[in-house]
């Protein structure tokens, strides 16, 4: 797939790995659809990338309809979506001072990182259907959805956020199988620690244990490395239906 001139959407746009998605996709001549709540930095960062911004919950059904309603009216149907959208809650699922993980906490992690990943997967896809092959091999779309490695190997306090991030790898083969005769492809991507509004809520001491324990480089990781990912993705048709691990070698 040649990006430029393509239409991405890329959910969690506004900061963090999102941002940097959009940058790098921009760079390549992408038309860039950021979709996030945090409207003022979304604006900001559509600016900087010479993109569009539209408010959007990914885990409200109304909210989802009407961003990609709205973005393909400003920039055509997509070709390109990366779902960056995600949220965090660090607690155990049970402890002495805690006591039992709260179900409401839990559902909206789930709801975001999952099952908002899956709708706008969704929403993509009905948009790709009807779209002209963009080559001889039929190929019509990419979907590519942030996961991360806590879905293979995570710290305490991080049960719901593993099992949310869990559900958006296990959703790739099945997803690709039933997109597979449109010609539209899906990727999953599972970062390891990078810098991001995200990482920097985490306990400091946790931020230190989780960069021991990856080989080497021993820092953050910047979101510009995703994006570099991304555009890969999109440019190599032979990627489909995996994970690709960007977590300088994590154990």
């Amino acid at each position: 797939m040649k990006i430029e001139g393509l239409t991405a959407i890329v959910t969690g746009g506004a900061s963090g790995i999102g941002a940097g998605v959009s940058q790098v996709l921009s760079n390549a001549g992408a038309k860039i659809a950021i979709l996030d709540r945090n409207m003022e930095l979304a604006e900001a960062t559509a600016s900087k990338v010479g993109g569009a911004a539209f408010a959007c919950d990914v885990a409200d059904e109304t909210s989802v309809q009407a961003a990609f309603a709205q973005a393909r009216e400003a920039l055509g149907a997509p070709r390109i979506l990366v779902n960056c959208a995600g949220i965090d809650t660090a607690r155990k699922i049970a402890s002495r001072k805690t006591g039992a993980h709260a179900i409401g906490p839990m559902q909206r992690v789930v709801d975001v990182n999952l099952v908002g990943t899956l709708y706008c997967c969704a929403q993509a896809s009905t948009a790709m259907l009807d779209l002209e092959p963009l080559d001889e091999e039929g190929e019509r779309g990419v979907l590519i959805n942030i996961a991360s490695i806590a879905a293979f190997n995570a710290p305490n306090g991080q049960s719901v956020y593993a099992a949310s991030k869990a559900g958006v790898v296990g959703a790739a083969l099945p997803m690709a199988r039933d997109l597979s005769r449109y010609g539209i492809r899906v990727m999953t991507i599972a970062p390891g620690l990078f810098d991001t509004p995200l990482a920097g809520t985490m306990d400091e001491a946790l931020t230190s244990q989780l960069l021991r324990r990856a080989l080497f480089p021993k820092r953050k990781g910047k979101p510009e490395e995703i994006g570099a990912m991304v555009q890969h993705i999109c440019e190599n048709q032979m990627l489909n239906a995996s994970t690709i691990r960007i977590d300088a070698g994590f154990f």
